[in-house]
């Protein structure tokens, strides 16, 4: 076992556990949207979790920290805080807000991490871009809504570790970036007796047909 202290609290993890696991089975919340349990490595893709490690002269991403023993951190400074409220601002500058008509309304963990962090949902700092067309209707078992998604690639991940190999990958870079299936016909039948992705999503990006 590692000994760590956070936030002036010791604790006692198993040896090779991603410093934001720790925190997270210790009841310290981090604002994360791509951690999963599950996955056998942090996608680091939402730049959220930050924390300050003694002895770094820079905040690092939990998610992609490994413990070690004696490890001290602190996950509630000024400089955390300022880093995660700007990738949180970044992230609704491109994001669809209207909670309303989402059916992640109220389970979203956009709006959990803008409650945590207390950041409007309708931020003013940045122009809000979005993608057309507003919803992907050519896969034949679930629609993409590319301007809820938050390319936190849970959905390629639960793909990968259900079928052996991904149906749904990112496409694209920068602003254009979004979830595909590059129109595998072939896998519609799969997809309908899975739908981990959809499960999986945390603000309801990836939806099943009805």
């Amino acid at each position: 076992m590692i000994h760590i202290v956070v936030d002036g609290n010791k604790m006692e993890v198993s040896a090779g556990t991603s410093l934001l696991a720790a925190c997270l089975a210790n009841n310290i919340y981090i604002p994360n949207l791509c951690y999963m349990e599950a996955a056998d490595q942090a996608a680091a893709s939402c730049r959220l979790c930050f924390v300050e490690v003694a002895g770094l002269d820079h905040p690092v991403t939990a998610c992609a920290v490994v413990v070690s023993e004696g490890m001290q951190v602190r996950t509630d400074t000024e400089a955390v805080r300022r880093l995660q409220r700007a990738g949180l601002r970044l992230l609704l500058s491109v994001h669809d807000i209207d909670c309303r008509n989402c059916p992640a309304n109220k389970q979203c963990e956009l709006q959990n991490i803008a409650r945590f962090l207390k950041v409007a949902l309708k931020a003013k700092q940045y122009e809000v871009i979005l993608k057309q067309p507003a919803v992907d209707h050519s896969h034949k078992q679930i629609d993409y809504y590319p301007n809820r998604c938050v390319l936190c690639g849970r959905c390629i991940a639960v793909c990968q570790n259900h079928n052996d190999q991904p149906f749904l990958a990112f496409a694209n870079r920068g602003f254009n970036t979004i979830i595909s299936s590059f129109g595998q016909e072939s896998v519609s039948d799969d997809c309908r007796d899975c739908q981990a992705c959809v499960a999986a999503c945390p603000v309801a990006a990836i939806i099943a047909k009805r």
